[in-house]
């Protein structure tokens, strides 16, 4: 277990970490493998607080279990933390209370707390022992909690700092709140759309649950998505027109190139320049009468190629299969090539409407929950965080520091981004 180096001196292996001479002021990441005693540490820094510890080192005065925040993962995790905390509290009471003559006995190795008992003359003891027996005492109602369930404590203690409803009810499944705010969604917005934009909706979601799996991963992060959106409606409208236009520039030249193309192959077969186990009559055949029937079909997008269509009417593979001579170089050959990355590039709305659904689910899901008085988990943290950055953010900052003048956040690389 390593205590994390300042900036300055980051590229030097870090530091082994003291745990009773580690800062209890400041910010401080400490860096520890799985089994290598996080919970013994948390749980000693814990009771340096509570006796007040550490000189130079020393927070500043001796801090109550209501005063040190502790996070960690899962609830599960939080009463485990609790009960390790309390133990160590009552453990450490206890050996604040040997008799002075009688440690001469024990070596240091013996006695986990022997330095830290060194620290205080003899007389503190009794009083280092009661400050930590009554942390002990204390620890059902200590500030031992997962980030969520702290989040929620703060946005109901500061309400009107906060701008939180004093009646707001926590619901740990809106699944089905947010699955009917997407079904009003979709029957606003999608099925009133014509024909052509339906067909062009359904390749990308059957339906609103479809639509929710992909919108996902935008709600939590809807404001930050572009405002000034138009309608599906008409977002569809000039996307399909737009590609429409694009589709038909790249048919065009094939007007000519497939027949050009199938003379090319005909004659170079009847002169034997084409190695017919590599390139056969039949299979080229079929290739260029799906191009024809992409070509002349307005609506396809896709002529339907095969792998081996796209790897042998290139140049490449036209020289694969070529006898003797250099292939013939052919334009058709070379938009073949290009092909796939042209339609791929073609313009469609997909990234609009995802867009604009995103934006709409969560100003409507967020209506849902203050008509109904419910927060959700992922609301939590993102409204504190709000609330800290608003107009009374500063004050309740403040307050919030003066209730928690410390904090040790365990599994601090698995709590949430925000």
């Amino acid at each position: 277990m390593n205590q994390a180096p300042p900036a300055a001196v980051a590229s030097t292996l870090p530091a082994p970490l003291d745990t009773l001479r580690f800062p209890l002021h400041g910010s401080h990441l400490i860096e520890a493998s799985a089994g290598t005693g996080k919970t013994f540490t948390i749980a000693a820094l814990y009771v340096r607080l509570v006796l007040g510890h550490g000189g130079a080192d020393a927070y500043g005065r001796a801090l109550t279990p209501g005063e040190i925040l502790v996070v960690t993962f899962t609830d599960a995790a939080t009463q485990e933390l609790r009960d390790r905390i309390r133990s160590r509290l009552a453990v450490a009471a206890d050996a604040f209370r040997v008799d002075p003559g009688s440690i001469g006995s024990a070596s240091p190795g013996q006695d986990p707390w022997h330095g830290l008992r060194a620290e205080y003359p003899p007389e503190q003891w009794p009083v280092c022992a009661r400050k930590l027996q009554l942390a002990a005492e204390a620890m059902d109602e200590a500030a031992v909690s997962t980030i969520h369930s702290w989040c929620n404590r703060m946005l109901r203690e500061h309400a009107f700092d906060s701008d939180s409803l004093f009646t707001q009810e926590l619901e740990t499944d809106q699944r089905e709140l947010l699955s009917e705010v997407v079904r009003d969604y979709w029957r606003s917005f999608m099925v009133a759309l014509d024909a052509d934009a339906v067909a062009e909706v359904r390749q990308w979601w059957s339906g609103p649950a479809a639509l929710q799996v992909s919108i996902g991963g935008l709600l939590e992060h809807a404001g930050l998505l572009p405002a000034a959106l138009r309608a599906p409606a008409e977002a569809l409208r000039e996307a399909l027109a737009d590609r429409q236009q694009r589709l038909a520039e790249i048919k065009a030249p094939w007007s000519a190139w497939v027949d050009e193309l199938q003379t090319l192959l005909d004659t170079a077969r009847d002169k034997k320049q084409l190695n017919g186990s590599k390139l056969k009559k039949n299979n080229y055949d079929a290739w260029l009468q799906c191009l024809a029937r992409w070509r002349d079909d307005r609506g396809s997008v896709n002529p339907g190629l095969t792998e081996a269509a796209t790897r042998r009417l290139t140049p490449d593979g036209m020289a694969e299969a070529w006898n003797g001579a250099a292939a013939p170089r052919h334009p058709a050959l070379d938009a073949i090539a290009a092909l796939a990355g042209q339609l791929a590039a073609l313009p469609d709305a997909r990234q609009e409407l995802l867009c604009h659904a995103a934006r709409w689910v969560a100003a409507r899901f967020a209506a849902e929950q203050a008509r109904c008085a419910q927060i959700g988990f992922n609301d939590l943290l993102t409204r504190l965080d709000a609330a800290l950055q608003g107009a009374n953010g500063g004050r309740l900052a403040d307050i919030i520091r003066r209730q928690f003048p410390a904090a040790l956040i365990d599994e601090f690389q698995d709590t949430d981004p925000l």
